[in-house]
């Protein structure tokens, strides 16, 4: 049974930056919905799922945030264009009787690897859809991770193989490799001066942070090894920011992700509002 999970935020956030601002007459702005809608539907005649989830983020804080208060500090607060799409999503995901989820204390990110897992033990094929790179650690060999690119209609998917072709590590150690080189968006720190191209070797030399915390002294470079003996903690606090919960504590029941059929008044109503 194929399972599709979409990273809602994401989505949207993609869609509204790659179509040009629409509005209704009531000056309600559209071109967020419309763009997710519209890879919603290309995504849907493609896989024809069995079940559909959407994922939300909620404004409350994370237990990442528990964590690092500084966690996302910085990023652009959303337009207010964009914000005022998301209830009106949501009502139209309603009326299409799609399951949404949304959980206070965790991101859309956690849902989506909870219901992932979830799924793949009563024998589905996941397939998650989101614009976040972060996603790629939940790659397995039942679950595929699609990442949006450009716009609405270039995506990369990716199953262990890609992957593998891609990074040249498991998926199970992205997690380590975002760890070491930070994350300006999330504001995750990493180590000190470590960028892509440095983590990437780390991680085919150690294999994952506790490698090279407990290897540290094989670093034949002395500036690195140095940074790395100085910010044990910050390196290990970066990838418990960077790993996706996949238990968080949400009842899942599947029968309720079964593909149904429209509440086609209230849509037709929606969608000339």
């Amino acid at each position: 049974m194929k399972l599709l999970v979409l990273d809602g935020n994401s989505i949207l956030n993609r869609a509204f930056y790659g179509i040009k601002l629409l509005s209704t007459k009531a000056g309600e702005f559209t071109n967020g919905i419309y763009g997710f809608l519209t890879m919603f539907k290309k995504l849907c005649d493609e896989t024809e799922p069995d079940a559909v989830a959407v994922a939300f983020d909620r404004k409350a804080p994370t237990f990442r945030h528990e964590e690092y208060a500084d966690y996302k500090a910085g990023r652009k607060k959303m337009p207010v264009e964009l914000a005022m799409q998301l209830p009106l999503l949501k009502e139209v995901l309603s009326a299409m009787r799609i399951k949404m989820l949304e959980i206070d204390g965790f991101e859309a990110d956690d849902l989506l690897g909870t219901v992932a897992k979830a799924a793949e033990q009563e024998g589905m094929e996941p397939l998650i859809i989101t614009g976040d790179r972060d996603a790629l650690q939940l790659v397995s060999p039942k679950t595929k991770v699609v990442i949006t690119k450009k716009g609405i209609s270039e995506m990369e998917e990716y199953d262990q193989e890609t992957f593998l072709d891609k990074y040249g590590f498991t998926p199970d150690q992205f997690v380590d490799y975002k760890a070491l080189m930070g994350d300006s968006s999330d504001n995750i720190p990493g180590l000190p001066g470590v960028g892509e191209k440095t983590a990437h070797k780390l991680i085919l030399e150690f294999g994952d942070v506790a490698g090279l915390i407990a290897g540290a002294d094989r670093i034949t470079n002395e500036m690195l090894r140095a940074k790395v003996e100085e910010n044990v903690q910050l390196a290990l606090m970066s990838r418990r920011l960077a790993e996706i919960n996949t238990n968080v504590p949400i009842e899942i029941n599947f029968d309720e992700f079964l593909a149904e059929e429209p509440d086609f008044d209230l849509l037709i109503e929606l969608y000339r509002k």
